[in-house]
């Protein structure tokens, strides 16, 4: 079975979310026959990659909230990640384009180490005081070497701004075709989707039916084909 996550670096939720589906999965009968696939989607697409601001001032300024508002809703965010054992800075994040991020994951995929990758990110963005957004690629090259990637290759990804590029805006079209205008967005089997950070026991009933319910292969044969198998090659007879 497949589960794809669509998520952004710079979504608490996603951070959250993905802690409780992996709370969900770590018990789930068959997690080891369960492949799971990042996906990319970027909150703030149109901002640009030097505009980088404080988490608590882009709160205040895209949702209309007062200073006292969006630090309150940090500390409910610190809370709910503690609860599955996150570590989360409430104060002094900041906040920025994510698309670089994105590109490196596409490229982690390929090496196989994608999901090592995106909860190394995550961590940077949500728990560490370093920046992820204002020290240049080579924080990016530094998270990647952590994640087992080449040093060398990730800061070729990344001074290359064509590579990848349309790998994220692929994932971005196709989440726009699911229906999906927030993350996280689970997609099990491209048969169930489960929107949002829900609690674990919401994961462990959308892993059960979707493993329940997925279709048995039905076999189209006359009969009349030559096949192999584990005693050899049919031979035709005239």
């Amino acid at each position: 079975m497949r589960v794809e996550i669509w998520s952004d670096i710079a979504c608490p939720w996603c951070y959250v979310g993905k802690a409780r589906f992996e709370k969900a999965l770590e018990a789930f009968p068959h997690r080891d026959q369960v492949e799971v696939i990042h996906r990319s989607f970027e909150l703030d697409p149109g901002r640009a990659k030097g505009d980088v601001q404080p988490v608590l001032a882009m709160l205040g300024k895209k949702y209309g909230m007062s200073q006292a508002q969006a630090q309150a809703g940090e500390e409910n965010l610190g809370a709910q990640a503690a609860a599955e054992g996150l570590d989360y800075r409430t104060r002094d994040r900041d906040h920025g384009n994510t698309f670089d991020m994105h590109r490196l994951l596409h490229f982690a995929k390929e090496q196989g180490r994608q999901d090592e990758l995106i909860q190394i990110l995550y961590r940077a963005n949500f728990a560490e005081e370093r920046s992820v957004f204002t020290e240049g690629d080579e924080r990016l090259v530094e998270l990647a070497v952590e994640a087992g990637l080449d040093a060398d290759a990730a800061r070729t990804v990344l001074a290359d701004p064509a590579a990848y590029a349309d790998e994220v805006r692929a994932d971005e079209r196709e989440a726009a075709e699911l229906g999906a205008n927030g993350v996280p967005f689970f997609v099990l089997d491209r048969a169930y989707g489960v929107s949002g950070a829900q609690p674990a026991e919401v994961f462990t009933q959308a892993l059960t039916q979707a493993w329940g319910n997925r279709s048995p292969l039905k076999l189209i044969d006359d009969g009349g084909a030559q096949a192999c198998g584990p005693d050899g090659c049919e031979v035709p007879q005239r």
